[in-house]
């Protein structure tokens, strides 16, 4: 039973977000397999997300991802990520406090998420400082990158100091 499931999953997967109806196809045979599989709940909680923005039938996927399986470590990014776009920021801020915690996870993509929400909240200050942790777990060159150029456009943003011309007599 595990191998179909799993068959179909990363069928799923693999027709995601180009072939969506097939997508659907696969992730509903996964699903009648097993209904509380995580990995398939995300995803579809992701197409309804990323694809269809309706993020209340979202949330309810990723809810019962989470419940499934607790420590997963694909739906925390991207119901942090569907929680921001629905401007859900305190759910988001309380998730991610909590998924920093579960072991083997992606911390830079946790903390690049907690900088892109005091972003939104218009804390440009908080977005830099935590950036500045996001650059911490970046192990490659290309997540460094992304990191600094991040941290550009949001110094972009922010107000520019006047300057105090002192004139001397």
């Amino acid at each position: 039973m595990t191998l179909t499931k799993n068959k179909y999953y990363f069928e799923a997967l693999d027709n995601y977000p180009y072939n969506l109806p097939d997508c659907l196809e696969a992730l509903n045979y996964a699903l009648s397999y097993d209904p509380e599989d995580a990995d398939s709940l995300c995803l579809m909680g992701r197409i309804y997300s990323e694809m269809l923005s309706d993020y209340a039938k979202a949330k309810l996927y990723f809810e019962e991802a989470m419940q499934c399986d607790v420590t997963n470590l694909n739906v925390p990014q991207y119901y942090i990520s569907c929680l921001i776009d629905n401007e859900d920021y305190h759910e988001a801020e309380k998730l991610i406090n909590y998924s920093l915690k579960i072991k083997g996870i992606d911390k830079a993509t946790l903390w690049y998420y907690r900088s892109l929400l005091s972003e939104k909240r218009g804390s440009f200050a908080n977005a830099l400082k935590f950036l500045d942790e996001t650059a911490k777990y970046c192990f490659s060159k290309y997540s460094l990158d992304v990191v600094k150029d991040r941290k550009k456009f949001i110094k972009s943003k922010m107000p520019k100091k006047k300057k105090i011309n002192k004139e001397t007599k």
